[in-house]
């Protein structure tokens, strides 16, 4: 029995614009460890977000399968949704409802008891220093709260397989490193972690494995550690930079 919590085979996506076909994912091949934090790295437009959202099931693939524990998600995709959480790039709030009922809600949507909601409301409140604000509509928070919740709230129903999506971009340094905190809190309890970033230091610190996709294709796949020893290098942006010059040197 092998220890993949996500088996992700011959993804392909293709897109057809104005009578042009656009290979957006050209089969990709990953296995995902269960309790990992996996970062997929690449320039604009390389296929992480298109495959982040695949594996979200926001996207329908082209061809291919994920599995989830040996069974593709396409046969129970409802279930596959319960144990996955998805923290996007782009803050979908509903400034009508207050931080808890916005909690609340979000329990309710995933079937949880009354007792599970008041639970696990108040200990999210505390764990995102969010308790003084409990009674705030979202569009009174700042940025950083803003960002709090949307963790929070993506962890209301205690998610298995969490992915964020770039969920630390346009914030101050002193709040990147408290979401990496939690980020590597939640890779303490065993949750597996998907993450997608453009920040080189972010994956190399969080990241138990790098994903590098290029031009739709998986490049690179290793630890940090790994990826710089074989470039001789101390910087995963260096490492980075290199892999995506020798991809596009080859056209």
């Amino acid at each position: 029995m092998n220890n993949y919590i996500l088996e992700i085979k011959e993804i392909k996506k293709t897109y057809f614009f104005k009578k042009q076909k656009i290979e957006a994912l050209k089969n990709i091949n990953l296995n995902i460890f269960k309790g990992e934090v996996i970062s997929l790295l690449g320039v604009n437009g390389a296929g992480k977000t298109t495959l982040s959202s695949i594996i979200a099931t926001l996207l329908n693939q082209t061809e291919g399968d994920i599995l989830y524990k040996n069974k593709s998600i396409y046969e129970d995709i409802t279930n596959y949704r319960r144990i996955l959480g998805f923290c996007p790039q782009v803050q979908n709030l509903d400034n009508d409802l207050n931080v808890i009922d916005n909690l609340i809600f979000a329990g309710r949507y995933y079937g949880l008891s009354k007792t599970k909601i008041t639970n696990r409301v108040e200990e999210l409140l505390q764990k995102f220093d969010l308790k003084k604000y409990e009674k705030f509509n979202l569009d009174q928070l700042s940025g950083g709260y803003k960002q709090r919740f949307m963790i929070a709230r993506t962890l209301m129903h205690d998610p298995t397989i969490i992915i964020m999506d770039e969920p630390t971009v346009g914030l101050d340094p002193q709040l990147r490193r408290l979401i990496w905190k939690f980020i590597m809190d939640l890779r303490e309890e065993k949750k597996t972690i998907i993450l997608t970033t453009h920040y080189l230091d972010e994956a190399d610190i969080l990241s138990d494995r790098i994903c590098v996709i290029h031009n739709g294709s998986v490049i690179a796949l290793d630890s940090p550690k790994i990826l710089k020893e074989n470039r001789k290098s101390t910087r995963l942006e260096d490492v980075f930079i290199e892999l995506i010059k020798e991809k596009e040197d080859e056209k």
